[in-house]
């Protein structure tokens, strides 16, 4: 295929994103029920969106912060890594990042050389893809386990490792199938990663969304690990910040200055109004996050027992966290052909949903359905899928 010679051959090959393209076809239809977007639907608690008011009437947002983010805001996510995580932080180990994508971007720069291996976990959000591919590093896709509800396949995992295997990279609670990884299969998977020291770097964006009596684990919290592992965390989906694009990551403290130094050339620092307004956030009253668990768990109750009633048309594991999951499309035209399925979604009943091929070659046959959103948005879809499949 011929291409731009102005462009490099890492942007050139990576393909035009399924999610955003289904976001822009969705744009041009009225009267959508969106269930595609990764997004909380309320609004971000008044006292968080007061604290980034106060911060700019104050003029305390005009200049940069250091690199690293404002030192209170530092030694308040400290506390709350190791009273949430288990994991034993200094202010100085922590890099506060614009969201968990850059917190992301910035360790894989920091760890990955060109042709580096990096084993993701599919499916996966398809960003971490695309992150190991701009530092010209080679994803590993290993496929979880769909009939265990998309379980890690460690023996897989460990057969993926070659001499040019530098690290792990997992989402957990996992964007897109829902997927809590145990604390027993994380603990394998840090044997395997100190057998062959490896890095491991986390994505921890849905911490707080478990359901059904299920605990996140946070890898970094072994202290054995404490060398290898970046974990990587975010405000936007705790505290419904997505605008605010307000994020953190904590590594060792040898490793930090290296990250930095991706971390500085992508952003500078995160944006000095979100920290203020992640400050109030992670200092304040925690009564939304558990309101928004609450919702989002009686969501999912709601969108399985609307999927009951489909079961001629979709196949699916119940999700143990996030607010999203990831359904089997039982069509064998559909399955062959997820963005063509979620198109005629859109356009014949006008429902908007994810394809699932956009999140690893084993997602496809499969598409994604967010439940951040009102009753009434998840009844709305799905009395029209019913009408459009006839059940």
């Amino acid at each position: 295929m011929s291409r731009d010679g102005r462009v490099s051959d890492r942007v050139a090959r990576i393909g035009k994103s399924a999610i955003h393209e289904m976001t822009r076809l969705s744009r041009q239809v009225e009267d959508v029920a969106f269930l595609s977007w990764a997004k909380p639907t309320s609004d971000t608690p008044e006292f968080i969106r007061e604290a980034a008011v106060r911060a700019i009437r104050e003029g305390r947002v005009g200049g940069y912060s250091a690199p690293a983010g404002l030192p209170e805001l530092r030694q308040a996510i400290a506390a709350k890594l190791g009273r949430d995580n288990g994991i034993a932080a200094d202010p100085s180990e922590i890099i506060v990042t614009v969201g968990a994508i850059e917190g992301i971007s910035a360790a894989v720069m920091a760890l990955v050389d060109p042709g580096d291996e990096v084993i993701l976990p599919v499916p996966t959000y398809s960003t971490h893809i695309r992150q190991v591919e701009l530092a010209s590093g080679r994803p590993v896709l290993v496929p979880t386990m769909e009939e265990e509800g998309f379980r890690l396949d460690l023996e897989a995992l460990r057969r993926a490792v070659t001499p040019r295997t530098k690290a792990i990279l997992y989402c957990s609670p996992a964007n897109p199938t829902g997927t809590v990884f145990p604390e027993e299969d994380l603990r394998e998977l840090a044997r395997i990663a100190l057998e062959h020291d490896l890095a491991v770097i986390t994505d921890e964006a849905y911490e707080y969304f478990v359901f059904d009596g299920r605990k996140h684990f946070s890898i970094g919290s072994l202290p054995e690990m404490r060398r290898h592992v970046v974990s990587c965390f975010t405000f936007t989906k705790t505290y419904a910040m997505t605008g605010y694009r307000i994020g953190y990551l904590h590594a060792d403290a040898e490793l930090i200055p290296q990250i930095s130094k991706a971390h500085i050339p992508f952003a500078i620092c995160a944006p000095v109004v979100s920290q203020y307004a992640a400050l109030a956030a992670i200092t304040g009253p925690q009564d939304c996050v558990d309101g928004y668990r609450a919702h989002y768990e009686k969501m999912r109750n709601l969108m399985c027992e609307r999927l009951d009633r489909l079961s001629s048309s979709f196949a699916y594991s119940r999700p143990g966290g996030s607010y999203l999951m990831f359904p089997r499309i039982l069509d064998p035209e559909g399955a062959r052909d997820s963005f063509a399925f979620c198109r005629k979604l859109l356009t014949e009943a006008k429902v908007s949903s994810t394809p699932g091929v956009a999140f690893g070659p084993p997602g496809e046959g499969h598409l994604r359905l967010s439940f951040c959103v009102p009753e009434e948005t998840i009844h709305k879809a799905f009395d029209r899928l019913e009408a459009y499949f006839g059940t």
